[in-house]
């Protein structure tokens, strides 16, 4: 059945609560922002391609002569809102209603509430993801767990909420203007605006984005088209709205300069997504056999490469004036002391290693992390300061691109493979079934983990990796080792939990990306299509 809602045509079901959010005003103004800018998103998307095809004929990434001026040029973003200025520590997660809760009510300065790498966007996630969002903004929220009866309610002064869109490549497939699906973004990035800008100002707040997986500078140029006309169509004063950029594309990382300019007046920081940075490494380098990375769990952060990226970070925000954000830490709580004290400590050691370089603040997945993060960027910064604006990086050697594509050494290890199936497996099993943050093996995981595992894998394969078993890494060897470790995980999730999942369907489509002979770009564009 098709519902049409000011001009869009909705195939997702409609129920009575969600027309508060399928206003009729809410449609018309995502209506108009699709008319005004969906077809430029495609023209984007086929830049990517045109340039990945550079790079697939052997060319590498590198700094863009034509906007040297920009990189060179004497300029700074717009000055940043009060609540954004201390951001030492963000809790992230799915648009769920308990989560939300528990998030804002963290000891942690934002919640970053995702639409993207930790949500399955089935259509009853995201439309009662918006809901859950206006009532969190509206400090009406509450939450009763249905099974032990315990209500959850928000606190005073919760954290700062950020809303994180979907990435560029994705659709909504259930709603369609003129026949075509709208980019998922638009729809994330519309709904929240529209519904919340007025209360976030009475609150003393604003309509706050992560943007995701951006690769070149002309979609960030895109993204300020979009803030531009919101703000416009709404009445609201112009750089209202403020933007954090995910750097988690090797392309990006050449343009950072680049992207903060074109969104300098909506620009508040860029942040280093390593997780999703690591698979675009092999994404985007995937026709160099020179550039295979080894097994994941050694690519830390010590890395060259990363190292690099981490600080050119840093000092291309700090000179802009805007915040340079870590990355993820995703340890949950350990089932023993000793467990937890050593996880906490690796949690710890890895901030420290962020604080240093001069990050403003970092990610935890869980809120029994915030008090180690909040002592590092505490200890680190100056006293009276809420953030290291101050740590310029000028003095370091110039990062060229040599050292951004610099590939890191380290084993190839049987063990690894069989990690990266599992995990692999049991997460885009659970995509398949609605959930998109998912607790396994101790770390809560999301899509860039699944695509890390599988990229990889796919690497091994097509480059005939040297396991340190001695075996060379093939198809078959994969296929072998996969139905192997299927059954680890039937064992560890039990028959009625395997019979009960999407365990076959998940099978089928990480052999189908780890075989291809074409890398498929994303794992989610296939998966999509099967909820």
């Amino acid at each position: 059945m098709t519902t049409t809602i000011s001009g869009l045509e909705i195939t997702g079901e409609i129920r009575p609560e969600d027309r508060d959010i399928l206003s009729n005003e809410a449609c018309a103004f995502l209506a108009d922002l699709v008319d005004k800018v969906a077809d430029r998103r495609a023209t984007l998307l086929e830049a990517r391609a045109r340039w990945q095809a550079k790079i697939d004929a052997c060319a590498l990434p590198d700094f863009r002569g034509s906007s040297k001026d920009v990189r060179t040029g004497d300029w700074s973003v717009a000055p940043l809102p009060a609540d954004l200025l201390d951001r030492r520590v963000e809790i992230t997660g799915p648009v769920e209603r308990k989560m939300i809760i528990n998030a804002l009510n963290a000891d942690v300065k934002v919640f970053m509430a995702d639409f993207e790498d930790s949500l399955s966007p089935t259509w009853r996630n995201v439309i009662e993801g918006q809901t859950n969002l206006r009532d969190a903004v509206n400090r009406t929220i509450s939450y009763e767990d249905p099974k032990s009866g315990k209500k959850y309610e928000l606190q005073d002064k919760p954290a700062v909420l950020i809303a994180r869109v979907r990435g560029l490549h994705l659709d909504e497939k259930n709603i369609t203007r003129n026949g075509k699906p709208i980019p998922g973004c638009l729809m994330d990035f519309a709904f929240y605006l529209f519904h919340n800008h007025e209360q976030l100002k009475k609150n003393g707040s604003g309509p706050y984005f992560y943007v995701p997986k951006l690769e070149h500078y002309e979609e960030a140029r895109w993204w300020n088209e979009v803030f531009v006309a919101g703000q416009n169509a709404l009445g609201i004063p112009a750089g209202t709205i403020k933007a954090t950029c995910l750097i988690e594309t090797l392309p990006a990382v050449f343009e950072m300069d680049e992207i903060l300019y074109e969104l300098k007046d909506h620009a508040a920081g860029l942040n280093c997504g390593r997780w999703d940075y690591i698979f675009s490494y092999i994404k985007t380098l995937k026709a160099h056999s020179d550039r295979i990375l080894p097994d994941r769990h050694a690519v830390g952060m010590d890395k060259p490469f990363l190292d690099a990226y981490s600080r050119l970070l840093i000092r291309t925000c700090h000179k802009r004036r805007a915040l340079a954000m870590g990355g993820m830490s995703a340890f949950l709580p350990a089932k023993t002391p000793d467990e937890d004290a050593a996880n906490k400590e690796k949690v710890r050691a890895d901030k420290q290693r962020e604080a240093d370089n001069g990050h403003d603040g970092s990610w935890v997945a869980h809120p029994a992390l915030a008090e180690v993060v909040n002592t590092v960027y505490s200890n680190a910064f100056k006293p009276g300061k809420t953030n290291q604006l101050d740590v310029s990086r000028e003095t370091d050697a110039s990062i060229t691109n040599a050292v951004l594509v610099e590939t890191p050494e380290g084993p190839f290890t049987d063990e690894g493979l069989r990690s990266n199936i599992r995990i692999a497996l049991q997460y885009i099993e659970a995509w398949l079934g609605g959930l998109g943050a998912v607790a396994i093996y101790g770390l809560m995981e999301d899509a860039a983990t699944a695509e890390i595992s599988r990229a990889s894998i796919w690497q091994w394969i097509k480059n005939g990796a040297t396991l340190d078993n001695g075996l060379t890494m093939t198809a078959d060897y994969f296929r072998k080792v996969k139905a192997e470790e299927m059954d680890v995980v039937k064992a560890e999730v039990g028959d009625e939990r395997w019979a009960s999942g999407h365990f076959d369907e998940a099978a089928t489509l990480l052999e189908n990306l780890c075989v291809s002979e074409d890398f498929d770009t994303f794992l989610t564009l296939e998966a999509y299509r099967q909820i």
